[in-house]
């Protein structure tokens, strides 16, 4: 689950079904997960300070970057705002769809819901750009980069255009993936780090829970 870490910086592949930050349901989360790795590590006493600088949905898996200290925190925050850290992620939609492109929508997340809707008078600008990797007839494997990075973005783009990320019910999905979870997985994050000025790049593996078919699906070679 770790990847790598220095004095400013904690790295991980975050498994799917694991949330990102408590919620009400007092399931794991990646920020009390991450308190307790660092405080059994370094035998810290005290609180342990964790900055979260960005989110993956709770069924996503992948690359994700904590903040160990104030400073690196508040520099990531600006990095992700200004769009200045590279997200690529591989997921895989129901249905055949060709080529590439950029998606834009203006997305809206509809008050008390963990849903989110197309909307051009309330939403936020959401855009990503996308390429077709291999298809099956069934579905098929697409490598995205977001440009935005809003809740729910990929999700709600694909299954707008008919594509529904497979195991994604909430979208339109027909088919299930692994339980509660689905097929989106952010492979690599690339960015400045906040402190030493050196580019960073977090590559995550796939989980288990992509089959060897889901994996060779992938594969354009």
């Amino acid at each position: 689950m770790w990847l790598f870490e220095d004095n400013h910086l904690l790295t991980l592949n975050k498994p799917a079904g694991l949330l990102s930050q408590a919620d009400i349901t007092g399931d794991p989360d990646v920020v009390t997960l991450a308190r307790a790795y660092l405080k059994k590590k370094y035998n810290k006493p005290g609180n342990v300070y964790i900055g979260l600088v960005h989110r993956l949905d709770r069924p996503v898996s992948g690359a994700m970057v904590l903040a160990r200290t104030s400073k690196a925190a508040r520099r990531l925050s600006q990095a992700f705002r200004d769009r200045r850290v590279s997200k690529e992620y591989i997921v895989v939609v129901e249905g055949l769809i060709e080529g590439s492109g950029v998606m834009e929508d203006y997305l809206h997340k509809e008050a008390g819901r963990a849903h989110v809707v197309q909307d051009e008078r309330s939403g936020k600008y959401s855009s990503l750009r996308w390429r077709a990797l291999n298809s099956d007839g069934i579905f098929t494997s697409v490598g995205v980069e977001l440009i935005t990075g809003r809740a729910h973005q990929v999700r709600c783009q694909f299954s707008a255009r008919g594509f529904p990320v497979l195991g994604d019910v909430r979208y339109g999905a027909r088919h299930r993936f692994d339980g509660r979870n689905i097929a989106l997985h952010c492979c690599r994050l690339a960015f400045e780090h906040p402190v030493a000025r050196v580019p960073v790049e977090v590559n995550a593996a796939f989980p288990e829970s992509w089959s060897t078919k889901l994996l060779n699906l992938i594969e354009t070679d």
